[in-house]
């Protein structure tokens, strides 16, 4: 198995149709212990039930940084270390630009960038101790081509700094064994996006994917296989690009 043992912390990962739902089922059938992270402690807890007992689901906001510290060291007291993290808590608003307010802006890059800040922060000083990690960075299309479907101005610059922090991330972290990566998803059919799509919208979308197909959260889950074992254990401040084709570059 690819993950045999490992123990896996998944951020924001209590949504039913989400990625880090799809992503901590995925871990669990290669082996690894899931832990699921989010807002809500029943939804986290309920989440890891379906997946046996062998896994734990535990409440954590990732914008708080005593929260992340206090649940990786609960984790590593359990567990005894940390050896996958993927950073995917995330928020979106559809605002024009003229329309982000500070409390827009304050939202959007609080969930992404510093959740993404935090919790590597939380867990890495476990990761050193034993020399050897991957943390994989949920990014995201709208970072690379200024803009998405349902995702404002606001959120292409979160989704853009998770980019730049994960690659510092990987130059940095590197000699002690941890590797960084990040995913950059198209439009993947999740909660989010449930409901909001038109069958206009979607023909007009697929025009522009090759594949001919829009994403579901179950081929995000498996980029995040990849760069969480060591299938990718020589790769380090990558972009992984999970779109069907929409952004060729």
């Amino acid at each position: 198995m690819l993950l045999s043992n490992k123990v896996c912390v998944i951020t924001g990962a209590a949504s039913r149709r989400g990625i880090g739902r799809a992503t901590a089922r995925l871990f669990a059938l290669h082996g690894g212990r899931s832990i699921i992270l989010d807002l809500d402690a029943a939804q986290a807890e309920a989440a890891a039930a379906e997946l046996g007992e062998a896994h734990r689901g535990y409440a954590c906001d990732v914008t708080d940084k005593a929260a992340c510290v206090a649940v990786a060291e609960r984790i590593v007291g359990e567990f005894g270390r940390v050896d996958v993290l993927v950073n995917n808590a995330g928020i979106t608003q559809p605002l024009k630009f003229m329309d982000i307010g500070p409390e827009n802006y304050d939202a959007v890059l609080d969930v992404s960038l510093r959740g993404t800040l935090y919790m590597s922060q939380a867990v890495v000083p476990h990761m050193r101790e034993r020399k050897s990690g991957s943390i994989v960075c949920m990014s995201s299309v709208s970072a690379q081509r200024g803009g998405g479907i349902f995702g404002g101005p606001h959120y292409s610059a979160a989704k853009a700094g998770v980019l730049g922090l994960a690659k510092a991330m990987a130059r940095e972290l590197g000699p002690d064994g941890i590797r960084v990566n990040s995913i950059t998803p198209g439009l993947i059919q999740t909660d989010i996006t449930g409901g909001k799509l038109t069958d206009a919208m979607r023909t007009e979308i697929l025009k522009g994917i090759p594949l001919n197909r829009l994403g579901d959260a179950e081929d995000v889950a498996r980029a995040c296989l990849i760069l969480a074992s060591d299938l990718s254990g020589y790769i380090t401040g990558a972009v992984l690009d999970v779109n069907g084709g929409m952004l060729i570059h």
